[in-house]
């Protein structure tokens, strides 16, 4: 089998149990902070995907070390930093976003960062206007270079910062960069997502001074931070995918370590298509109901909505629905990739310019709402990755299709799922080779 090429015989039940670990959006950025001290941070139940590798690789070139000191245990030691040698700055060019928050440890303890082109999957616009905007108001200089951008700083200083929206990496810079900054910052308007509130119980854990009143986190300086211990949440858009994965197949799957406090809004969508979920003390059991899905409306939103990584796999669980159901997407507004490949199988997925629902930032500008006739049967065909969640998708719609399907560019899916060929195998999904 090519190691890029998936070959999927669908039109059977997948059953069985697989495992989620540490937070995709978790891991990698609570790899970031351990960067912020001179100690020893000792991170638990990693997950082997692509930005943990990267930060892996890319913490030896800043100074630090980063060390597996066990199956899935990592300590990182950075008793000196400076900025990444050249040859690494161009290996990590366009290949990640996590990059971007390294400006806070590296203004706070070298004075200086160049950070490199961003990456991560084309899913609508996500500039770094927002953390420019707030590392200014923090007392960065920013430069905008042919090879990146430099950011430079003696000292940052605590500001009042309000997101224009509350934007994921944007809040995480602000709490990477203000924990020991001078004087106090407020960040309003801001994202509360279960990973970056594991970020911020790190934080505190090396004795930053961070709380959080609504969506307003009010971070007061420190002059130093020391080394942690810390075991991150489990990744609950992972589970989310095995989930749907089950309810499409009219299978069931145990996933181990899943967190159902994380997932409140999709269980509730996850019933109302005709889902259904047992939780046990380690874990969750996911399966479908009854012999039919049936067809819902989605909104996706900021944490605690339904998360824009959870509408790729759930849409193919809408075209399998008899009648009408509605996708309307509000976080990005380019997320619907996978949309014309699921047509090709035999969904009927139109999309417009309209809103769905609460009237958004993208309305009449961008095709960000889905309108799915579901109910008919999917077939094999030859499609390519466009994305990281969408490429999931395929993955359920080729397990759920009669025939056999090639999914092509698999390797974006080692983006967010660790090993999730071998877990395929373990539940009995038919991979021709």
């Amino acid at each position: 089998m090519d190691n890029d090429i998936l070959k999927i015989k669908g039109g059977k039940p997948i059953q069985g149990t697989v495992s989620v670990h540490g937070a995709k959006n978790a891991v990698s950025k609570i790899m970031v902070a351990a960067l912020l001290t001179e100690e020893p941070c000792v991170l638990h139940n990693v997950s082997w995907v692509v930005d943990t590798d990267l930060m892996m690789n890319l913490i030896p070139s800043l100074g630090g070390t980063a060390e597996k000191i066990g199956g899935r245990d990592v300590r990182i030691t950075a008793k000196t930093l400076h900025g990444m040698d050249n040859q690494k700055f161009q290996e990590v060019v366009g290949k990640s976003r996590v990059p971007i928050l390294l400006c806070g440890p590296l203004l706070a303890r070298h004075g200086q960062a160049l950070i490199p082109a961003l990456g991560g999957c084309v899913i609508g616009d996500r500039p770094v206007d927002f953390h420019i905007a707030a590392l200014k108001k923090l007392g960065a200089k920013v430069e905008e270079r042919s090879d990146g951008i430099y950011f430079s700083a003696k000292k940052l200083h605590g500001a009042p910062i309000r997101l224009e929206y509350p934007s994921v990496g944007a809040t995480e810079q602000v709490l990477l960069s203000a924990t020991t900054a001078d004087g106090i910052t407020e960040l309003s308007n801001a994202a509360i997502e279960p990973e970056i509130l594991d970020l911020v119980e790190v934080l505190n854990k090396m004795g930053a001074d961070i709380t959080l009143n609504d969506r307003i986190y009010t971070i007061k300086g420190v002059k130093s931070l020391r080394g942690f211990d810390h075991t991150p949440i489990p990744d609950r858009l992972e589970v989310a995918s095995w989930a749907c994965l089950s309810a499409a197949t009219n299978g069931k799957i145990f996933v181990e370590n899943a967190n159902p406090e994380h997932l409140r809004a999709f269980l509730e969508k996850f019933e109302e298509v005709g889902g259904e979920f047992r939780i046990l003390d380690n874990g969750i059991s996911f399966w479908r109901a009854g012999s039919k899905l049936k067809t819902t409306n989605i909104e996706t939103d900021v944490y605690p909505e339904f998360a824009t990584d959870w509408q790729q796999p759930f849409t193919v669980l809408l075209t399998l629905a008899r009648g009408e159901s509605h996708i309307h997407e509000t976080v990005y507004e380019n997320r619907f990739g996978h949309a014309n490949s699921l047509n090709k199988m035999g969904a009927s997925i139109n999309l417009i310019k309209e809103c769905r629902g609460t009237l958004c930032r993208f309305n009449n500008e961008h095709f960000h709402t889905a309108i799915i006739n579901g109910g008919g049967k999917l077939h094999g065909e030859d499609i390519e990755v466009p994305d990281l969640r969408g490429g999931f998708s395929y993955v359920i719609a080729a397990a759920a299709a009669d025939g056999i399907s090639t999914i092509r560019n698999i390797k974006l899916l080692k983006r967010g799922y660790e090993d999730f060929v071998p877990k395929l195998q373990t539940l009995g999904v038919d991979m021709i080779s």
